[in-house]
């Protein structure tokens, strides 16, 4: 395979920068055309300085005719946005989405979150996914139909701290589903561009921690329920049996996700010993090259995966509550988004699963 050409909807972004970044470093990839909207016309280095390989192309308009014509196209839009686009792309070339369009396999869960057009679910681009289990015990998994996908849908940032998080508590049997509580601390960049929708202005970003989408309203609320069903091998019809209380808090950090998701004991967990239900955290990861489960006593922190493609996870009983208690940090710009497109991107394609990313974060 040569060296593919690369097309970058939604360039200027959050997300659509960090796929830049992600693809510069990347030999077999070469990025020949990014567009936007309000930034047509510029150079690209205007906005992303820090990505000089990339720095004289100019932002065009976001086009079926200026996307099409490349081997792969990276739409980093907003929800409602590439739905429609995607429909006019070529069929011959890799497309995945980073943003909703086509995360939701039921229709009904996209009225009640998003609302406008619905769109046809895509190849849920989360390898780890846990999607069944095998009559020997061991995971099935979505990376299993990745390979040679042209349409991926790239998960949610809090969707993919919370999944990786309790997963294998639900596939295990492990907890009450109906009491799954998550609270997510995320950074800035998790909330786009534009913090006056969440009330406050940049000036006041690193001074304050507020949160937003509060009272289950936020819109990863039905996609993580779809995973949740799905670990306990269940179609996305069956969502519903995973009340989820979801509430992300915004931090004074740029990047990154810790997420805390506690559920009760299920009966047969409060019989197993620590070390038993830490086991299953062994099973769903142990082999899985960008997942860490640190060290029992050790509790993940942003700061260790900022730039990684990296999840660290944590598992901790507390007897008195009689709850579980799951932990995942990861870089809401990388695991959370670029890196695990670029990672679905490589196992669609047939590369090696990790080429152009790294388990290694930036020491904080």
């Amino acid at each position: 395979m040569g060296v593919l050409s690369v097309a970058v909807a939604g360039a200027t972004g959050y997300a659509g920068g960090e796929a830049l970044r992600l693809l510069a470093s990347d030999p077999r990839f070469e990025v020949t055309c990014v567009t936007g909207r309000s930034s047509v016309g510029d150079r690209l280095g205007r906005h992303m300085p820090h990505i000089p390989r990339y720095a004289g192309l100019v932002v065009e308009d976001t086009t079926p005719e200026t996307l099409n014509g490349h081997d792969v196209i990276i739409l980093a839009l907003p929800h409602g946005a590439s739905g429609a686009l995607a429909e006019g792309l070529d069929p011959d070339a890799t497309v995945v989405d980073l943003g909703a369009d086509h995360r939701l396999e039921e229709q009904r869960d996209w009225d009640d979150f998003y609302g406008g057009e619905f769109h046809e679910h895509w190849t849920y681009g989360m390898p780890e996914l846990i999607v069944g289990c095998r009559d020997d015990g061991s995971f099935v998994r979505q990376r299993g139909s990745i390979p040679g996908s042209r349409r991926i849908a790239g998960p949610g940032c809090n969707v993919m701290a919370t999944t990786l998080a309790i997963q294998p508590a639900v596939a295990e049997g492990l907890i009450d589903p109906t009491g799954i509580v998550a609270d997510l601390v995320v950074g800035y960049s998790g909330a786009g561009r534009n913090l006056k929708r969440i009330g406050l202005l940049a000036a006041e970003a690193f001074g304050s921690a507020v949160p937003y989408g509060v009272g289950g309203t936020h819109r990863h609320i039905p996609e993580i329920r779809q995973n949740l069903a799905h670990a306990a091998g269940l179609d996305a019809s069956h969502a519903s049996e995973f009340p989820l209380c979801f509430t992300p808090v915004l931090a004074p950090m740029a990047r990154g996700i810790l997420a805390t998701v506690s559920a009760p004991l299920s009966d047969r967990a409060r019989d197993l010993s620590d070390e038993d239900i830490r086991a299953a955290w062994h099973r769903a990861y142990d082999d899985e090259r960008f997942m860490v489960l640190l060290d029992p006593g050790e509790l993940p922190a942003t700061g260790n995966v900022i730039g990684s493609n990296a999840a660290h996870l944590q598992v901790v009983v507390d007897r008195r509550a009689g709850r579980l208690l799951a932990f995942a940090a990861i870089d809401n710009l990388t695991r959370g988004t670029a890196g695990q497109a670029l990672q679905s991107l490589n196992i669609a394609l047939g590369l090696p699963e990790d080429q152009g990313l790294t388990t290694i974060g930036v020491a904080p």
